[in-house]
Formats: structure tokens, C-alpha cells, sequence
């Protein structure tokens, strides 16, 4: 068999090949199971193997890789038109092996298991934030049911909750007491979990040149200048700035024909975590507007007098995309310019 380009369906145990030469003629349809895998892929010669970014993908295209083969992963979404008819695992993966040989196809690029190991944490530290706020809000509705408002702001709830633990403060039955200290309890250990996160991440912030590039930015800090870094190995699959915000969802949506543009809102497509952090960074930037006295101070103030509040911060999380992007791409810092 004389293998050419070869599409991967992966999947959890039973993977499926597509094979074809080079004139484009199936010489391949086979089921293997995972641990078969690199085994079979090790015996061909080095070709052109495509398949789905995934989670899991990014570990297979190492691996093969190491193999002699290229590997190129593609957006699902770029795969999905070259299927024929019904959706099943062979049809899969003659679709990858068709979309992947597309000479305007675009690819993302494979992340190291460092930059993995930085979005798991990315992953970790967002998923105890959530939990955090699910149990602040139980604590306040209870501790309401008895007639006890806390204040806005976590740090009033976990004031109520250390009060909870002082015998004769707060009245309160003893059942809801110990399931109040039980959820207190849980509180505490999110939160340690949540610092110590965040010191990996400030540790590897500080050994990593692109991260600390990007937490020049005004609106950038720590949190998203690691994400930016880590999820972007290769910022040159972006022809340009433009190109890059519109992967995060910061443009508006189109819907053009006949020669008239149609622009609707933000497409919100693409990372949705990176997107999310950008604009609460550019919210920071909307709030200190009138005491930043650069252009891009000066440009913010003139965007909230004419437009509403977050239009606006949308508008400044898609120049900090820019903005990163051509930091990422030209190894540079940012320098603020001063009013004139």
C-alpha cells in the first residue's frame, strides 16, 4: 500500500483509517483499536495524516509525529462539509482525509504538553470559581431564610461564615448550623485550591517571555496573558490581527448577499474563555478611562460619549486581540502612546 494521505476518525477505544495515494484512490478502510494504533502507523511511510482537533489530538499528533509522519489538525467545523450523506466513523474519516490535501484548508497548530498543562490549570481554576459562586450564593439564600442578609462581595460571606463557627453569634437552629459550617468548610478548600493555581500560574508566567509580553498590555493580567500564551503556540496561522479576533468571537456576525453587508452582533464563535477574559479586562479599562492619559485612553473616552457602555468594552477586547496577536507575532512589547 502506498499511502499518501491517511484521515484519522479518532475516538475513545476504536479508531478509523482512511487511506488513500497519490492518485487520490482509497487503498485503506480500517478499524483499529487504540493500543494498535502507533503500532500500524509505525510500519507505513511517512505521509500526510489529518485529523479533528480535539482534546485528545493534540497527544496523538505528537505521537505521530515522532513517527516520521506530518500531521495536521483541522477545525471540526472545516470537516464537516466534505462529509457525504450519512454521518458514521468511515465517513469521518474520508472527509478528513479529503479536507486535509484542501490547498485554502486552515490548521491548528499542535500544543507541547506544557501548554496542556497550563490550560488544565486554566480549566481547574475556572471550574472552582464556579463552584466558589455556587456555594456563596446557597450560603447567602439560606442564611436569608433566617432573616440574615450579607452584603454584596464574597468577602462579606465568608465573614458570616467564620461567625458561623463562634458559639452565641448568630442565632441560628443547630441543624442549619452544621450544614451552613459543612458548605463553610467546602468554601475554604475551594478557595486554598484557587490560590495555589493561581501560584502555578504566576511561576510560569514569570519563566515564559511571550506571557509577559502580553501582561504589557493595559487590560491584560496575569491569568490572561498565560491563557493567550499557552493557547496560541504559533500566531502565524493568523494572516493578522483581524483575523485572530474574528477566531475569538469578537467581531460581528455576517450576513451579506447581493453586495449589501448585513452586520450583526459579536459571532461570539471560536474560544469562548479567551473571549470572556479580554473583556473583562477591557471592562477594567472602561471604569479607569478617565485617568489613563495615552491615545488609547483618550480613544476610550470618546467611544463611551457616543456609545453605550458594553458595546464599548467589546470594541477594546477586540483591539487587545489585535494588539496581541502583533505582540505574539513580532516578539515585541507594548508601548503606550501619550497624548499629543
Amino acid at each position: 500500500m502506498e499511502i499518501t494521505t491517511l484521515g484519522i476518525d479518532l475516538a475513545k477505544s476504536v479508531f478509523q483509517l482512511h487511506g488513500v495515494d497519490a492518485d487520490g484512490a482509497v487503498v485503506l478502510q480500517k478499524k483499529l483499536r487504540r493500543g494498535a494504533v502507533l503500532v500500524f502507523l509505525g510500519k507505513l511511510e511517512p505521509c500526510l495524516i489529518g485529523m479533528e482537533a480535539c482534546p485528545t489530538s493534540h497527544f496523538w499528533a505528537r505521537e505521530i509525529a515522532a513517527l516520521g509522519h506530518e500531521v495536521r489538525l483541522i477545525p471540526p467545523a472545516y470537516v464537516k462539509p466534505y462529509v457525504k450523506r450519512q454521518k458514521n466513523d468511515a465517513a469521518d474519516a474520508e472527509a478528513i482525509c479529503e479536507a486535509v490535501t484542501r490547498p485554502n484548508m486552515r490548521f491548528v497548530p499542535a500544543k507541547n504538553e506544557e501548554q496542556q498543562s497550563v490550560l488544565v490549570l486554566h480549566r481547574s481554576r475556572d471550574l472552582l470559581m464556579r463552584q466558589r459562586t455556587m456555594i456563596l450564593n446557597a450560603i447567602r439564600a439560606q442564611l436569608a431564610e433566617f432573616g440574615i442578609v450579607a452584603a454584596q462581595g464574597p468577602a462579606r460571606v465568608f465573614a458570616l461564615v467564620r461567625r458561623l463557627s463562634e458559639p452565641g453569634d448568630l442565632t441560628l437552629p443547630a441543624i442549619a448550623r452544621s450544614a451552613l459550617l459543612e458548605l463553610g468548610s467546602q468554601l475554604e478548600n475551594l478557595a486554598e485550591g484557587i490560590r495555589n493555581i493561581e501560584q502555578q500560574l504566576l511561576a510560569w508566567h514569570r519563566q515564559n517571555e511571550a506571557s509577559q509580553r502580553l501582561e504589557t498590555i493595559p487590560g491584560v493580567g496575569i491569568i490572561t496573558a498565560t491563557a493567550l500564551a499557552a493557547s496560541v503556540p504559533d500566531p502565524t496561522v493568523f494572516r493578522s490581527g483581524r483575523q485572530f479576533a474574528a477566531w475569538l468571537g469578537l467581531v460581528p456576525r455576517q450576513n451579506s448577499s447581493g453586495g449589501r453587508d448585513r452586520l450583526g452582533r459579536v459571532s461570539k464563535m471560536g474560544n469562548g474563555y479567551l473571549r470572556r477574559l479580554l473583556v473583562v479586562g477591557a471592562t477594567s479599562l472602561t471604569r479607569r478611562a478617565d485617568t489613563n492619559q495615552t491615545r488609547n485612553g483618550a480613544w476610550v473616552r470618546s467611544l463611551l460619549e457616543r456609545k453605550p457602555t458594553r458595546l464599548v468594552t467589546v470594541a477594546i477586547a477586540n483591539k487587545t486581540a489585535r494588539t496581541a496577536w502583533a505582540l505574539l507575532a513580532k516578539g515585541e512589547i507594548y508601548r503606550a502612546e501619550p497624548v499629543i
